[in-house]
């Protein structure tokens, strides 16, 4: 299967935030699991500048865009299994920042059409283009336009992955043909039009095979006005193709096992580098060096929907309780200020850091023991991941991938890796903080527990690749040799799946064939049928109606109201058929079905004629007593007349 990833940024060669992480990690993950992968992303001044050296020039062309007609020039290099190609236009892209710029809109519609104008020219034509939030939400809608015009571009699938639905990339829709060379039909006909804006998401929504978001959570969020920013109308329209796909984080980087990044390496089975981060953390940030104290962490955009709004209604209380708390980021002006006060009131208990330092970064992931994540809403989230995986353990508010990532600790069965709380309230928040700073400072043990719970989960990008593979799949109607079991993430062969799955009922169903039911089946008539005329008040006449040209004695007949008595009742006359009669019941002989019928017809009539049967019953008795000593006399007079 051949994919092209469009993103515009990816780790090594330039990062904003989580998007650059996606796409670094996942094109390798699916080149390992066999697919023929290959990225494609702007070529910024930094990428230039870092690893231009290791750039191929591969040819340049021309992209018309609306009235322009720019050069486009196509680099590339080969890295982890995935060739890398990188789109050259000094005017766009050799910026100092890659994003918030004023010509933005313009900037990544260029690169979006020269993305489908330079298909030829890669080494392979994509069976899919899998595109990433608003910056080339314009591939699926360019395909779909000039496929119209061209056959061939009509083969190509598309996928769309919503990162963070806020970010959404809307315009005048006055100038959609002056700015992104579209016909005005788009808006017309609703494709691309939200609100009177040109939403560029939601075209691409529209008009993709495939569209998922970053986690599960997450997807089913979308559909609701909360988390949908205006969108979730399209969401719901479009839940047929909308799946939710968990991000993962690269293991082998993230490992403290081997991290040169970290003062000292340490593992689930020996926590001792732990507590040597920990120290130094404390040294490099200000803090005391209290080995026993538990370091709360935050490293984070200072942004509203990422839950600071909790943290300022209660830091005070917060501070009350034996924990330090050291925060790392930078955002809007007003949490910047806030912060910065709030670490002036508790010197040698607080700090903050205004920036973002990777080495400081990894610092805190390593040396703190609580990781504070109160977003209120959050698409996937790789930070908790990350603490995780150094034994920082999450505090999270149960949205998006905090949600499918952290489960709530419950010391009492060592279960969880995380402590988590759903309403979004700040009363809720320092609850949960408080059980976490006292579980790790009265239960040692139990928080060690959690910690290495923590440490063992498997967020690795394989599984996610697995999920991706199965989406390329379905949209291209390709048997891929890959199946995912979702509950387990575990590769398994397309050739043994399919028995798997159906043997399985069929192994619960041959019991149906056994014996076994059969057993069942008969004697369930007629212990159906035995045991109802047993409640009747006087069940006596019912056993003696079967047996009554036999000599049976009335005091017999008490044992009756029992279904088996009445079994053994029937055979009194052949002592032989009594021994059978037990394994009648498992054999079911064809013999004996007789004196059950018979059994079974006279109980249904002797219930029926009960009356009658206890009057018919006292007179028949009556006679047996009077001929049996009628008999008795007449023999012992032929006895006295021998004599």
């Amino acid at each position: 299967m051949k994919i092209l990833y469009v993103t515009s940024e990816a780790v090594p060669f330039c990062k904003t935030g989580g998007l650059a992480d996606v796409a670094g990690s996942l094109p390798p993950a699916l080149a390992e699991q066999g697919a023929e992968v290959a990225v494609v992303l702007p070529l910024y001044e930094r990428v230039r500048d870092r690893f231009g050296s290791q750039l191929k020039f591969e040819c340049y062309d021309y992209v018309d865009l609306a009235w322009r007609h720019n050069y486009c020039g196509l680099f590339s290099m080969e890295k982890d299994g995935v060739t890398w190609y990188f789109l050259d236009n000094e005017q766009y892209f050799n910026r100092g920042t890659l994003y918030g710029q004023a010509d933005d809109g313009e900037r990544f519609a260029f690169f979006s059409r020269a993305v489908v104008r330079m298909l030829d020219h890669f080494q392979f034509w994509p069976e899919v283009v899998h595109c990433n939030d608003w910056q080339s939400a314009l591939v699926p809608i360019y395909l779909k336009d000039d496929g119209v015009r061209e056959e061939r571009y009509r083969s190509i699938k598309t996928v769309v992955t919503i990162h963070n639905i806020e970010y959404q990339g809307r315009y005048n829709p006055y100038v959609l043909g002056e700015l992104f060379g579209l016909d005005a039909g788009w808006a017309k006909d609703g494709t691309i039009l939200l609100d009177g804006d040109a939403n560029l998401l939601k075209g691409a929504i529209l008009c993709a095979d495939a569209v998922n978001a970053v986690s599960p959570t997450y997807a089913n969020e979308l559909k609701m006005p909360y988390f949908a920013h205006r969108m979730e109308g399209v969401m719901r329209q479009c839940s047929n193709k909308l799946s939710g796909v968990l991000n993962g984080i690269d293991m082998k980087l993230y490992d403290p096992r081997t991290d040169g990044r970290i003062l000292k390496n340490f593992s689930p089975e020996d926590m001792s580098g732990k507590d040597a981060c920990k120290a130094e953390l404390q040294r490099m940030v200000g803090l005391r060096e209290e080995p026993y104290t538990p370091i709360v962490a935050m490293v984070s955009r200072l942004v509203s929907h990422k839950g600071l709004d909790l943290i300022c209604e209660v830091l005070h209380d917060m501070m009350e309780l034996p924990l330090q708390l050291v925060v790392l980021g930078t955002g809007d002006q007003r949490y910047e200020d806030f912060f910065g006060w709030a670490a002036q009131q508790y010197p040698g208990r607080m700090s903050v850091r205004m920036d973002y330092n990777e080495d400081l970064s990894m610092a805190i992931y390593a040396g703190a023991d609580l990781f504070l994540m109160p977003s209120k809403s959050e698409p996937c989230g790789l930070s908790q991941m990350i603490a995780m995986r150094y034994g920082t353990v999450p505090i999270v508010r149960e949205t998006g991938g905090l949600k499918d990532t952290v489960q709530p600790c419950e010391s009492w069965r060592d279960a969880g890796n995380g402590f988590s709380f759903a309403n979004y309230s700040s009363g809720d928040m320092l609850h949960v903080i408080r059980e976490a700073v006292y579980l790790y400072k009265d239960y040692p043990d139990a928080f060690s527990r959690l910690r290495q719970r923590a440490m063992s989960c498997d967020f690795s990008w394989a599984r996610s690749a697995r999920e991706y593979l199965r989406i390329y799949a379905t949209i291209t109607g390709q048997a891929w040799p890959i199946h995912t079991d979702t509950r387990r993430a575990v590769e398994i062969p397309e050739g043994e799946a399919a028995p798997v799955e159906e043997t399985a009922p069929v192994v619960e169903a041959a019991p149906v064939e056994e014996p076994a039911p059969v057993e069942e089946a008969a004697p369930v008539e007629e212990a159906a049928s035995v045991e109802e005329p047993a409640p009747v008040e006087e069940p006596a006449p019912v056993v003696e109606a079967a047996p009554v040209e036999e000599p049976v004695p009335v005091e017999e007949v008490a044992p009756v109201e029992e279904a088996t008595p009445v079994v053994e009742a029937a055979p009194v006359e052949e002592p032989a058929p009594v021994e059978a009669a037990a394994p009648a019941e498992e054999t079911a002989p064809a013999e004996e079905p007789k004196p059950a019928k018979k059994t079974r017809k006279t109980a249904a009539k002797t219930t029926s004629k009960a009356a009658k049967a206890e009057k018919k019953t006292e007179k028949k008795t009556e006679k047996k007593t009077e001929k049996k000593t009628t008999a008795k006399k007449g023999t012992a007079g032929k006895k006295k007349s021998a004599e």
